[in-house]
């Protein structure tokens, strides 16, 4: 049997509140392209089961979008001795522990209205495809450091293999 995963309460390092504002813009973008094409198909064919289906889909994104402040606020993550472990989630929580000298890759994203509120997402790429870790929502200079500690992090790790 292995041995629980140690988690600390405290040193959790979260990401810029300012990612909410990328991931609302994101919701509202993405729930125009759905609700949009509904509502004029229920429009033009009179089908009263179309205009249910679009109010219960806006509801869903209203939800979600209310939810967004609080979601981006449970992200984070940890260095520790020998791993970075990752968290998110609210209801259903995900922990992922990615150890240093696993790290293959590590890269950093900038969409168009992160790299306008001047932040990043930085992706890990380890060999198991599961374990794959994007940390959103990252100032870009803290991104930029947080990717060079790892990358010498991975390289010192895997020398020592």
């Amino acid at each position: 049997m292995t041995e629980p995963l140690d988690i600390p309460a405290i040193d959790w390092r979260r990401v810029s509140p300012k990612y909410v504002v990328v991931d609302v813009v994101g919701y509202i973008i993405f729930a125009l392209i759905v609700l949009a094409p509904a509502a004029l198909i229920a429009y033009f064919t009179e089908q009263v089961w179309i205009w249910i289906g679009a109010g219960a889909l806006a509801v869903i994104f209203l939800l979600t979008i209310v939810l967004t402040p609080r979601r981006v606020k449970s992200i984070g993550y940890q260095l520790r001795e020998d791993d970075l472990l990752f968290r998110r989630g609210i209801m259903f929580q995900r922990f992922v522990s990615v150890p240093y000298g696993r790290m293959q890759l590590v890269d950093i994203n900038r969409g168009p209205l992160a790299r306008a509120l001047g932040l990043s997402e930085l992706k890990f790429v380890t060999a198991a495809a599961a374990s794959g870790v994007v940390i959103p929502g990252l100032p870009e200079q803290d991104a930029e450091e947080l990717r060079d500690k790892l990358v010498s992090l991975a390289e010192s790790r895997r020398a020592g293999l």
